[in-house]
């Protein structure tokens, strides 16, 4: 993960792999650890504070409820840095040579656990760069980073103020722009060569009417149960490890 001061964002992150991961990378400027907590997690947190130089204090816990605004922190705070998103303009320059990649589009999600737990997936599977809308969504906040368990250290994210022009920019760029719908190619005779965008769409509306006029293949994960759609998180992993299988097929 990168961080950078000027841009608007909260500057702590909480719990064990998310510390952790930020402590290695050497993005935390302040340490806050329970006062009361022992064990492995905690010696091997005051070893990499110990390494990166940074300063720990030891709080109460009900502190550190406070500081995290009631958010699971597992007795570890970090300070940091607000987090600083890639520029797609340098994603797409670092993928011009390669035959293949994998962008992740979110459609306007909301909800900090999906974003973290898609992050997960995507740095599990090997997706390239996340791409969020800057408006109406949510951004990288604490509960997000959480949530990914360190993942949002390694998987860039683009952040963009435009959705339907990144896509006309995507597609000048020899990526296939698909989406997900209860109408489409079955997933499993999906054709992910090359280099894929895969557009996933809010929890409650799905993609928009407008960006659905960019896509060029819809995809769809058949269900024979009685509720008709899945998790935007679940969909997504789902999706990232068929391209990932297809991928590693390949190789």
């Amino acid at each position: 993960m990168c961080y950078n001061k000027s841009v608007e964002n909260s500057d702590l992150i909480y719990g064990v792999h998310a510390v952790v991961e930020a402590l290695s990378a050497g993005n935390v400027n302040k340490l806050y650890i329970q006062q009361d907590l022992r064990g492995k997690n905690v010696d091997e947190i005051k070893r990499l504070a110990a390494e990166k130089r940074v300063s720990t204090s030891w709080l109460p816990k009900s502190k550190l409820t406070e500081l995290t605004e009631n958010g699971v922190h597992q007795g570890f705070v970090a300070r940091v840095a607000a987090f600083a998103y890639a520029e797609l303009t340098d994603i797409l320059e670092q993928l011009s040579d390669r035959k293949t990649a994998t962008l992740l589009i979110l459609d306007e999600l909301t909800d900090p656990h999906n974003l973290g737990s898609i992050a997960r997936t995507a740095d599990a599977t090997g997706v390239d760069a996340l791409i969020i809308p800057k408006h109406r969504a949510v951004g990288i906040t604490p509960i997000a980073v959480k949530a990914s368990t360190g993942a949002l250290e390694h998987v860039p994210v683009v952040r963009v103020t435009n959705l339907s022009q990144t896509l006309e920019s995507l597609k000048k760029n020899g990526f296939w722009i698909f989406g997900t719908d209860m109408n489409g190619t079955d997933y499993t005779n999906w054709n992910t060569t090359g280099k894929v965008a895969l557009i996933i769409g809010n929890e409650g509306r799905g993609i928009a009417q407008s960006l659905k006029k960019q896509v060029d293949e819809m995809v769809t994960l058949p269900m024979v149960g009685h509720v008709q759609s899945l998790n935007a998180s679940v969909a997504a992993s789902v999706l990232m490890y068929k391209i990932f299988e297809n991928k590693r097929g390949k190789a």
